[in-house]
């Protein structure tokens, strides 16, 4: 039978695991998303700008000031559409990580871990302060989850508890799962464009003026804007 101890380090190399896996599978995406970007980008721009060019020349050489407007105006379409495709690209990526992440939750036993985690505190960067419970330190907090996470948020409450508890030097906070509002339910085709959570969960101070978003989506966002090409 494992001891504290070993559970500790077992939920630690789990947790580990997942983490490098995420991170290894974005930098994945990313890299071959960010290569065919460049390459459509610059065939983009270079054809465009021969064009330009070639056509500038001719109504530079006949003085024709009109067409040089024309020019003008077709550089910035030219801007346009590559920053439209730069944008419609970045879209996709986050689009294309967000169905990764429905794989996670469908794996109950590394979910569950994965929400105790989210309860307890989130250490995505260094930058990032700690949140969830040991940023509220409040005695009472409400936490709303997807009405399908309910039963596994339930099973690892009195865990996160108690090791937020030993982390904060502190009695053990009460935690009111909401009942009466749920968290939108994992994205699906029938209702693709109305709202929906991949999993994770949301704790609020009981005034509701402290609200920590620690849901995957969430956390896929700041990764995504952090790793967005300035």
């Amino acid at each position: 039978m494992m001891n504290d101890g070993d559970v500790a380090r077992q939920l630690k190399q789990m947790t580990d695991f997942i983490r490098q896996e995420a991170v290894e599978k974005a930098a994945e995406i990313e890299a071959a998303a960010a290569e065919e970007f460049q390459i459509e980008k610059l065939q983009l721009v270079e054809a465009e700008k021969k064009r330009i060019r070639l056509e500038f020349e001719r109504n530079e050489k006949q003085g024709d000031i009109k067409k040089k407007i024309e020019y003008s105006k077709q550089l910035n379409a030219s801007r346009l559409e590559v920053l439209q495709a730069q944008d419609d690209l970045a879209m996709s990526m986050l689009e294309a990580a967000g169905k990764e992440l429905l794989y996670i939750t469908r794996d109950h036993h590394v979910y569950k871990n994965l929400l105790r985690i989210f309860i307890v505190q989130d250490k995505l960067t260094k930058k990032n302060p700690e949140q969830s419970l040991l940023r509220l330190k409040e005695p009472a907090v409400i936490l709303r989850c997807r009405k399908e996470d309910r039963e596994l948020v339930e099973s690892v409450l009195e865990s996160a508890k108690n090791e937020y508890a030993d982390k904060a030097n502190i009695y053990p906070p009460e935690i009111m799962v909401d009942r009466n509002v749920y968290l939108p339910p994992a994205p699906s085709h029938y209702e693709a464009h109305g709202p929906s959570c991949s999993g994770g969960v949301v704790l609020a101070s009981r005034d509701g003026k402290i609200v920590c978003e620690n849901t995957l989506d969430a956390r896929l966002e700041v990764v995504f804007r952090k790793k967005l090409p300035e």
